[in-house]
């Protein structure tokens, strides 16, 4: 599996081994649009629209993990996972992520 993170992903599996996927040096991301909008009580505000994902192209012949964002871009793509990181992740004293125990399907 390509791992397409800038960071390790380490997924705990159900007999308690952990398989470790190293960034691969390609980082597939959501482009973002910023736009200024009204103050809201002298507070400056703006308006954020994503565009297309950069640093994959479909199809995929492999598996690739991504973010959460990213893999909410590519809805329905096959081949595309992103770490699991909601409750059944596992966490730190300081609430970071250190392992995960499933992937994400897009």
């Amino acid at each position: 599996m390509l791992n397409l993170t800038p960071h390790a992903i380490v997924v705990r599996l159900p007999d308690g081994s952990e398989r470790t996927f190293q960034p691969s040096g390609t980082v597939a991301r959501v482009v973002t649009f910023q736009t200024s909008a009204a103050n809201l009580d002298g507070i400056p505000t703006s308006y954020r629209r994503t565009g297309n994902v950069e640093g994959l192209t479909l199809p995929l012949t492999q598996p690739v993990l991504v973010s959460g964002m990213v893999l909410a871009e590519l809805e329905g793509a096959d081949n595309v996972f992103a770490p699991d990181s909601g409750p059944t992740a596992i966490r730190d004293d300081k609430g970071q992520v250190v392992a995960v125990t499933r992937l994400v399907r897009a």
